[in-house]
């Protein structure tokens, strides 16, 4: 391809609203431009890197015989309405009508439309197990886009799912997705972990994300010092043996706390360990209220207590709510004699607490010396607080660390979530109808252009992997005006091209500065030079990844570049 008559604006000055490495140079090197916040064109360099980065998905994904097809965007809501979803995922489901006033979805997933399809096409066992997949935009209408391409309106998804009659035959494909899933991610050069992750909006149980290693993701990763164990912080299951104290237990003590709210204010006050104190916080969970207990030098994990309960929703009360139930601001708080049909739950460090301390439910006063069931009732103890760093690896080996990730991929052990409340059943062995048990796996195609680019760069610019790279080599004519250097640079751009080399050649009327910055830019693996050793045959040879330069002879070019690309 000739640089002149391709389209790469690149751009030399680092764009205003561009917060993070990937997505200021990917639009510095002329790969994307922004359509609207969230929304972004892929230019041709950026269409190079995603057909490869879909060619190794689409391999990956046949090796374990995954079919390939093409779903609507456009959505009817019926579907989604069976599943109650409509109404539960949210504001960011894009919801549209067409001009007979049908309520419809730009799809961001497509759980309803695969069920549908399969349910009205398979109606026995011995088509089972099927997988299929496509890769397809997706729509989200996300409140703040950020971080160009991974948080977006608009991106590329690769979604596949499988159908089973028995859970054995999930487990099988979820495992083969798995590794499959880091052949992908290997493939593509990344630095990645397969961490225990949560359903969210798609449900079932058992799931797990791959993450990108980044300071700039948005996921906290905890990990092992020691073995393999990895988890999305949400998730991250706590396995302490929490010693308890053996002093005796102490009347309680009211005490005046004026001005005091919270956990650190009144350690500091009263001259105690925020472990001493009981954090109470009063949670909506799907409508009813319930008090939930944590030691204060922890924080409660949402997401495990919305499991822990099997709720649909929580949230944690309004002011409001709490003054008009106990007369007092949230600070003031304790679960002592609080009313009957209020439930308490608490995470299970709740228990080590001897003589700890908690809100009065009296304004500016707290209780010193309250003791867990000696002076209240605790429905369950739930393994509920985030983990930690330093507290040890819930699989027993070693010691937990935590890390930012970027994710990448998601798979999910749906189970009969979908196909029950859609009624998408086959016949079994015995002719009796079964609901189908489900899996979904999903990869964020345009996310992984992002998460490359942030791992694989320096202060000049992109560094491909020689296998994603939208071109093997980039060819740089400083003069084409030079007749040497016009010919030597025709000669080696048809052979190349012979050894079907994918050859970018920067054929422009521009100074050698702008063209070899646009270069580093860009970041191709190998840059031949062509310049004023051309009429002794001699090419400058650079490789983006080190850096080191050398000069070869026109006549080893070919041999010695296969070398390099293996």
């Amino acid at each position: 391809m000739k640089q002149s008559r391709t389209f790469i604006p690149t751009m030399r000055e680092i764009p205003t609203d561009a917060d993070i490495i990937s997505h200021q140079l990917l639009l510095r090197a002329g790969y994307i431009r922004q359509h609207m916040s969230g929304v972004y064109s892929y230019l041709p360099l950026a269409k190079k890197v995603l057909r490869k980065i879909e060619a190794i998905i689409r391999d990956e994904m046949e090796a374990i015989d995954a079919v390939e097809l093409f779903m609507p965007t456009l959505q009817q809501s019926d579907l989604w309405i069976e599943t109650g979803r409509w109404d539960t995922y949210g504001d960011e489901l894009f919801r549209l009508q067409d001009r007979h006033e049908r309520q419809m979805a730009l799809g961001p997933t497509h759980e309803e439309v695969i069920t549908s399809l399969v349910r009205d096409e398979v109606k026995s066992y011995k088509k089972l197990p099927l997988t299929v997949y496509q890769i397809q935009t997706k729509f989200r209408d996300e409140k703040r886009p950020r971080f160009g391409l991974l948080r977006g309106r608009e991106f590329i998804m690769k979604d596949a799912y499988s159908f089973h009659s028995t859970e054995d035959s999930l487990e099988d494909k979820y495992n083969e997705m798995m590794l499959a899933y880091s052949n992908i991610f290997t493939r593509l050069g990344l630095n990645f972990r397969a961490v225990i992750a949560d359903g969210g909006t798609i449900g079932g149980n058992g799931t797990h994300e791959f993450m990108a290693l980044s300071d700039i993701g948005e996921d906290t990763i905890a990990y092992s010092d020691s073995s393999s164990y990895a988890a999305n912080i949400e998730m991250a299951e706590v396995n302490v043996d929490y010693a308890k104290s053996k002093e005796t237990l102490k009347e309680i003590v009211k005490v005046d706390t004026p001005g005091i709210r919270t956990i650190d204010e009144v350690a500091s006050f009263l001259k105690i360990e925020p472990s001493k104190v009981i954090k109470t916080l009063i949670f909506k969970v799907d409508g009813t209220l319930a008090v939930i207990l944590s030691r204060g030098d922890h924080d409660i994990n949402e997401i495990k207590l919305k499991n822990a309960l099997q709720a649909k929703d929580i949230s944690l009360a309004s002011e409001q709510e709490i003054e008009e139930m106990l007369s007092c601001k949230a600070g003031s708080i304790g679960p002592v004699k609080l009313p009957l049909d209020l439930k308490v739950y608490a995470d299970y460090a709740v228990q080590s607490v001897v003589n700890g301390v908690c809100g009065a439910n009296e304004e500016d006063r707290h209780l010193m010396n309250v003791n867990p069931e000696r002076d209240f009732a605790i429905e369950r103890y739930f393994d509920l607080r985030f983990i930690q760093e330093g507290d040890p690896s819930p699989d027993g080996n070693g010691t937990i660390r935590f890390a930012k990730g970027i994710e990448l991929g998601h798979i999910f052990k749906l189970g009969t979530t979908y196909s029950q409340p859609m009624k998408a059943t086959y016949l079994d062995d015995n002719g009796k109808s079964q609901p189908f048990i489900m899996g979904c796996y999903g990869i964020g195609v345009s996310r992984i252009l992002a998460a490359v680019a942030e791992q694989h760069n320096d202060e000049n610019g992109l560094k491909w992997p020689k296998q994603l790279s939208p071109f093997d080599v980039h060819l740089v004519t400083i003069n084409m005006k030079d007749e040497a250097q016009k010919n030597l640079s025709d000669q080696l751009y048809h052979l190349l091209k012979s050894y079907r080399y994918d050859i970018l050649h920067d054929d422009r009327d521009e100074r050698a500065g702008v063209k070899f910055t646009d270069a580093d830019l860009i970041g191709v693996p190998v840059r031949l030079t062509i310049g004023k050793k051309a009429q002794d045959g001699i090419v400058e040879v650079r490789f983006r990844e080190t850096g080191e330069s050398v000069e070869w002879q026109k006549e080893e070019v070919t041999e010695k570049l296969q070398a390099y690309f293996g």
